[in-house]
């Protein structure tokens, strides 16, 4: 497959890494410099798009308020994510195992998936109290559940009869049957629900904390600042919310690898 790819681009594989990081570079700096161009020579009112010289400077004026509000919001997500991560494998392995398990939670699971969080976050808030973190906690949990839900009960299910049929034959216990086939062909749609769900447990714990309750957390800080007309000010949050939103996707990717290359067989070369 590379020779091929070799072939048709005319690049060594080293060169063709290099691009891969390369270009997404260059894509953002054009887009910075097209912005700033927008707004400093066009005009582009600050309230409708500051410039991102203005944003670099709130940002460093106010780094150490956005660092302690992405930690903040970064615990809540990765709570969420850990929390409904776990209870989504359960409910999913149990769905896989019985029949009846899954007919029951599929209406359940469908109406997770649509429940509006710009409604849950502020009943969530004043159920559990003012100082409490716990409403976003759970809403980052809720939206993380679904796709970690749905992606490892597909891969449980991916696991063909011949191959179950073999292992009986023999002798295999029920565990060594799960270790050895159902596990391996479930993990990567298992970690693909994690790093989809990581990305949604972060836009979750911002939204719950744009919609009130106690103060930090990046989405509070956003709202503060936009209504105070510190327009920069809110977007130096809002680049900070993206820092922590790729950085949760990076990160479950890289676990993701690591999972991959710990438990499922090395392919041939």
């Amino acid at each position: 497959m590379t020779a091929v790819a070799d072939r048709r681009t005319g690049w060594s594989p080293a060169t063709e890494r290099r691009l891969r990081v390369l270009a997404p570079v260059v894509v953002g700096v054009v887009g910075l410099a097209v912005w700033q161009f927008l707004v400093t020579v066009v005009g582009v009112s600050d309230y409708l798009l500051p410039s991102p010289a203005a944003i670099a400077e709130e940002f460093v004026a106010f780094w150490p308020a956005i660092l302690q509000a992405t930690i903040v919001t970064g615990t809540n997500a990765l709570i969420g994510l850990v929390v409904g991560s776990l209870l989504a494998i359960l409910l999913a392995a149990l769905a896989a195992r019985w029949h009846a398990v899954d007919g029951m939670s599929a209406p359940i699971v469908a109406a997770l998936a649509v429940v509006p969080i710009v409604a849950l976050a502020p009943v969530l808030n004043s159920m559990f109290g003012a100082d409490s973190q716990f409403g976003r906690q759970a809403i980052a949990a809720l939206a993380a559940f679904v796709p970690v839900f749905v992606n490892t009960l597909r891969g449980l299910r991916q696991t063909r009869p011949v191959h179950r049929e073999l292992m009986r034959s023999y002798a295999a216990s029920g565990a060594q049957e799960f270790r050895f086939v159902t596990l391996p062909t479930a993990v990567p749609y298992l970690m693909t629900g994690i790093r989809i769900a990581s990305s949604l447990a972060v836009i979750s714990a911002l939204v719950a904390e744009y919609f009130g309750g106690p103060r930090g957390g990046l989405g509070s800080f956003i709202s503060t600042s936009a209504a105070t007309s510190a327009y920069a000010r809110a977007w130096a949050y809002v680049a900070a919310a993206i820092a922590l939103g790729l950085l949760f996707y990076v990160a479950t990717a890289l676990l993701e690898r690591l999972v991959m290359r710990r438990l499922l067989p090395q392919s041939a070369p």
